[in-house]
């Protein structure tokens, strides 16, 4: 996501558990029924109604609103949820992969599309006041299953048994985020993560299949758990992990160490949250998780246009010190993280909590897993103003299309890597 460099900490995003207190479902955005959240009321803005349009989305949105309104029962209400949130999944990889219409003249490659449609589901679930009745923890648990089946957490598949020969590569990306500042914004983690589910990668060990997944740009998703609830099944069964985001312009990072510290940066319902960031069993939380990607290797390979770094930089609390200090090399004994390399917003966040989910499964000396941070997705030149410029331009595609090959490519060189399993 958007490098934002507030020290206390950059601010990448973004885009395991420590764990997080579970809880029984998905968190939602804060909101009562009836009031669309924030990140909801963003909805009836021209640029995501144009988006939509030009890609054709605007018609599974328009079909959930009647098929929810349809429901005379909450089963009939959840069947609807499911049915249509899981067919928005497929319907955004299908056209990120070129397969069906196009549904408009926006490129193929956009994750927008997904967003926008996304929420404006949400937004009809929390609204609706069905005759039937509907109590606050049914309309809770419709919009968790939305949430998951709409984001892919329920459609990792994965070949069964360990004799097939082919790797497992999980991914993940972001929602779009800083829609306040600029609401065509996209986030070249999402559509890749659009673009390369289900695929097969092949390396010089044989085929790799790629699953991956996206999670919202929200403080209280993470708090609730939603990272360790949908990766603690898959870690254990993959070869290799990486969690991705949008980072700093022209560069690719891939981020050495993590750091247990929200840096408070507003979410997409502009809620912040400055704190330790909170897992279950805190008693037993590091302040700092490493990377096992094959950092060294990713670095030396070409991959694609844009450099790629090992970024060993973090901001620290020295043991016995009381003020925040930048260290290029990695933290200190006994130290208090305020940023990892990739700051204190939600790709830190989603980067320690996998790799601590990674490690408390006893899986630091076996999994490679890390967290990859691509450039920012820009604009072209006479395109930069968020009041009159276009919602895409051919630059904006062209970056895309080569974030997303350089990850995959990126990919391909941590898999070839590791020994196949």
């Amino acid at each position: 996501m958007n490098s934002i460099r507030v020290r206390i900490g950059v601010l990448g995003l973004a885009l395991l558990a420590g764990l997080s207190a579970p809880t029984a479902g998905t968190a939602v955005a804060a909101g009562t029924a009836g009031a669309p959240t924030v990140e909801e009321q963003r909805l009836d803005k021209a640029v995501p109604q144009e988006i939509l349009r030009r890609s054709g989305f605007d018609a599974p949105a328009a079909e959930f609103a009647r098929d929810l309104g349809a429901a005379h029962s909450y089963a009939q209400a959840r069947r609807v949820v499911v049915r249509e949130g899981s067919a928005l999944w497929r319907r955004a990889v299908e056209r990120a992969q070129g397969r069906g219409p196009a549904g408009g003249d926006l490129s193929r490659d956009d994750d927008r599309p997904l967003y926008w449609a996304r929420l404006s589901m949400t937004r009809d679930v929390r609204g609706w006041e069905p005759e039937f009745g509907l109590s606050d923890g049914q309309r809770a648990a419709l919009l968790g299953e939305l949430e998951r089946v709409s984001r892919g957490h329920t459609d990792i598949r994965y070949p069964h048994g360990s004799g097939h020969g082919i790797k497992r590569i999980l991914v993940t990306g972001f929602d779009p985020f800083t829609l306040d500042r600029d609401i065509r914004i996209s986030n070249p983690s999402g559509a890749t993560a659009l673009a390369l589910d289900g695929t097969v990668v092949e390396t010089a060990e044989g085929p790799a299949r790629v699953e991956t997944v996206v999670f919202p740009v929200r403080w209280q998703d993470f708090a609730d758990g939603v990272v360790e609830r949908t990766l603690r099944p898959y870690l254990p069964k993959v070869d290799l992990f990486t969690t991705v985001s949008q980072g700093r312009v022209g560069r690719f990072d891939v981020e050495r160490t993590n750091g247990a510290w929200r840096g408070g940066f507003p979410d997409n319902d502009n809620i912040s949250r400055t704190e330790t960031v909170p897992v279950a069993d805190p008693a037993s939380q590091p302040q700092w998780t490493t990377t096992t990607l094959p950092y060294a290797k990713i670095v030396a390979a070409s991959t694609g246009r844009f450099p790629v770094y090992d970024n060993t930089s973090v901001t620290e609390i020295p043991a016995g010190g009381t003020q925040p200090v930048e260290r290029p090399d990695g933290p200190t004994a006994g130290s208090t993280a305020r940023a990892g390399g990739g700051g204190n917003y939600l790709s830190n966040e989603i980067a320690y909590r996998a790799t601590l989910l990674r490690d408390r499964l006893g899986l630091h000396d076996t999994l490679p897993g890390g967290h990859v941070h691509t450039p920012v997705l820009q604009f072209g030149a006479g395109n930069t103003d968020p009041a009159t410029g276009s919602v895409t331009d051919p630059e904006f595609v062209r970056n895309r299309l080569d974030i997303i090959a350089q990850v995959r490519a990126i990919l391909k060189v941590a898999a070839d890597s590791q020994v196949t399993s």
